[in-house]
C-alpha cells in the first residue's frame, strides 16, 4: 500500500501559528511528496499572505469559509484532499523533522504484521 499524506489544518485568527507549523513542514525529512489542506474557517485575521508565502515550498491547498468551528473544517478540509491517509494538525503546531518518516514506518510495520496474521489465520482455518 502506498500512502500519500493529507495534512489538515484548520485555522481560526493565528497567522503567526500558522507560519510556524508550515515553516516546520518544510523541514520535514520525508522524500515523497505530502499535500497540506489550510482551512481558514472565518477567521478576520487572514492566514492568506502566510500561505501565499509557503505556496513554493510546499504542495498547499488554501480554502476560505464561513466560520463553522474546527471540526466542520477539519471535515471540510478532508473531502478537499486527494492523499489516502489524513493527518491533522492544530495551528498552534510545529511537527518534528523525522515525522512523517516515523508515521510512515509505523503504518507500513502495523501493515504488514495485520497481513502476516491475516495469512495465519486463513492457513489455521485450512
Amino acid at each position: 500500500m502506498e500512502l500519500k499524506f493529507s495534512i489538515i489544518i484548520p485555522v481560526y485568527n493565528r497567522p503567526q501559528e500558522i507560519e510556524e507549523l508550515l515553516a516546520s513542514l518544510t523541514k520535514q525529512t520525508y522524500s515523497k511528496s505530502f499535500e497540506v489542506i489550510v482551512v481558514e474557517d472565518g477567521s478576520e485575521n487572514s492566514s492568506k499572505n502566510i500561505i501565499e508565502n509557503y505556496s513554493d515550498k510546499l504542495t498547499l491547498k488554501y480554502f476560505v469559509k464561513e466560520n463553522s468551528g474546527a471540526g466542520a473544517s477539519r471535515n471540510f478540509g478532508m473531502q478537499q484532499a486527494k492523499g489516502n491517509y489524513f493527518i491533522i494538525f492544530d495551528s498552534d503546531c510545529i511537527i518534528p523533522e523525522n515525522y512523517l518518516v516515523e508515521v510512515e514506518k509505523a503504518l507500513q510495520e502495523n501493515f504488514t504484521m495485520h497481513m502476516v496474521g491475516q495469512m495465519l489465520l486463513m492457513n489455521l482455518l485450512l
